[in-house]
Parts: structure tokens; sequence; C-alpha cells
């Protein structure tokens, strides 16, 4: 679709899981007449409802919501494949005169979305290797080889997701380069895009966090993981590292006892969260807010305003 005279802005709501971000977005795409695309990886996939705070139907205020519930658990989605997938529902929503407004806890794939991102290739027999290799060692071997080759990857990418892990491997075999030299460049792929970013303190956001995980298995968590693992969970490549869930999974497996699940998933939790919040920091283009403002909503549209105002139209993105 040919860009329109004054296109509207791509608007992100960034931050720390358990900050405040849905609600954030809800106001916006209320104030701004937008539609809500997530940025979440496992939000994508019908039936991980409690485990991924995914918001009820009824709690979304009658706003439209793109890509949740689109893939079953067993099914793989890389960030290429997300960020394809976004940009198209990003350049419809602006082709109906609506703004977009991205929001979920998954740092990398909404820099996908946002800013100039091709990805290298893929080699299978190089990708298989690495893959046995990680079924024989485990994780946390491969993750110190990769410390040896790309330190800043290793540093990024968690001991535990071995499909990171193994990507980031391949991609130093097979380019010659870091992993990281194939990340995303701070210079969005559309100029008239604005970063809000929830700002919370630690301490209140472990609080919430804590809180956020006694909710989930007090809304039928176990049910939900007992249920998934019959769909294929445990197969999934990408639905089957979820935080929580492989907690949950080693308590139905007689690995661990419930509390113990719970507090891993607390811990586990608080660690990703102190990752998406060093991710978001080292970027200088996002407008922090304080989650407990009493005029954050006023501030992030005139943010968002004066920021859109400022940018040049670019007809390049989306598609």
């Amino acid at each position: 679709m040919p860009p329109t005279a004054n296109p509207a802005p791509i608007v992100a709501v960034v931050g720390a899981t358990a900050s405040g971000k849905t609600g954030l977005s809800l106001d916006l795409a209320e104030r701004l007449g937008g539609e809500i695309v997530n940025t979440d990886a496992m939000q994508v996939y019908r039936g991980m409802d409690v485990g991924t705070a995914k918001l009820p139907p009824a709690e979304r205020r009658g706003i439209p919501h793109h890509l949740l519930d689109t893939l079953t658990v067993r099914d793989p989605a890389t960030v290429a494949e997300f960020q394809g997938w976004a940009r198209v529902a990003v350049a419809e929503i602006r082709g109906r005169g609506r703004t977009p407004v991205l929001v979920g806890g998954s740092a990398l794939y909404t820099r996908a979305v946002l800013d100039r991102f091709e990805f290298p290739g893929t080699d299978d027999a190089v990708r298989q290797r690495l893959e046995e290799e990680l079924a024989e060692v485990g994780p946390a071997a491969l993750h110190e080889r990769l410390r040896s080759v790309d330190p800043e990857a290793a540093e990024r990418i968690l001991v535990e997701n071995g499909r990171r892990i193994v990507r980031a491997l391949e991609v130093v075999e097979i380019t010659g380069r870091p992993f990281t030299a194939s990340l995303p460049t701070l210079e969005y792929a559309d100029p008239r895009t604005v970063q809000i970013g929830v700002d919370i303190d630690r301490p209140t956001l472990d609080e919430r966090i804590e809180r956020r995980v006694d909710e989930m298995f007090d809304a039928g968590f176990v049910a939900e993981v007992e249920r998934l693992l019959a769909e294929g969970l445990a197969e999934g490549r990408t639905a089957g590292r979820a935080i929580g869930y492989r907690e949950v999974a080693a308590y139905l497996a007689g690995e661990l006892s419930l509390a113990e699940a719970r507090e891993r998933t607390v811990i586990a939790t608080r660690r990703f969260a102190r990752r998406q919040d060093s991710w978001f920091r080292k970027d200088p283009r996002v407008v922090w807010i304080r989650y407990d403002d009493p005029e954050l909503v006023d501030r992030a549209v005139a943010v968002v305003s004066r920021l859109a105002s400022l940018a040049p139209r670019s007809p390049a993105f989306g598609g």
C-alpha cells in the first residue's frame, strides 16, 4: 500500500516483565486510535495463557490484538519469521489509518521488528550437528564454547537457552563473524517510531514478579502445563523453553516439589526481567516514564506526538 501523507507512528511499549506495559499499551491504543501487536515470543502460542500473563479477550477493551494464539506449542518460531509477521501486521494497521502499538516481553523480537535487521542465512548440516551436540553435552557446555568465540553473545544469552546458543554458534561458524554482528543496529526501519519505556525500581518489580507467579499458580498454571504437555509442549523447540513451563513440567515429572517449581519460576523470571531491563537501557532512543507517574498516559502520548512530528516519513517499512 502506498504511504499516506502522514502515516501513523509506530509505538512500542518496552521494559521488564510485570512492570505495567500491558496497561499502558491499552491506554495508548485507546488514546491514539490504535491496535495492539504482540511482541512476546510465547504469547503467539495457543493455550499458553496463564503462564505468559496473556490478557483475556474480555479485558482487551475491544481493541484489536494481533499475533496472539497463532501457533500450536509444537510449532517452532524464529525471530526472522516473527519479524515478517509483525511487519505485515504493522503495515496493515497503518494502512487502515490506525496506530500500531507494539507490546511484549521479548526484547529481541521488538528490536527485530523496529530496527534495520537482516538475518544471516542458515546451514542445515551445521545446525543439525550443533543440535546433536546440544542433546549430548547440554546447553552449559555449548554456552562456554560460545563464550570463547563471542563473549558478548554469551553474555546476552541465558545458559539454559540451548536453541539460541545453537543459533549463535551456527552464525559464527557460517559467517566467520561474531553473532552479535548480526544483531539489529540502533537504526529504525521507519523513522516514525517511538519507544516508551516503563521505568520501575527493582524492589517493586521483584515484589510484583513474586505476586504474579503466585497468581499464576492459583489460577491453574499446573493444569495448563499438564494439558499442553499432552499437546506436545515438551517437543516444541520454542514453546518448550518458556519460563515457568519447564519448571512446572519438572514438577509434574517428579523432579521438583511444587514449592521448588514456584520458587525457580520466580528466580528465572527475575533474572529474565534484569536482562530485559539491561537490553532496553542500552538503547538511548527509549523514553522512560515512571510506572507510578500519575500522568503516565498523558506523558506517553505527548512523547509520541513530539517524536513522531520530528521524524521524516519513510516509505520503506512494512510488508
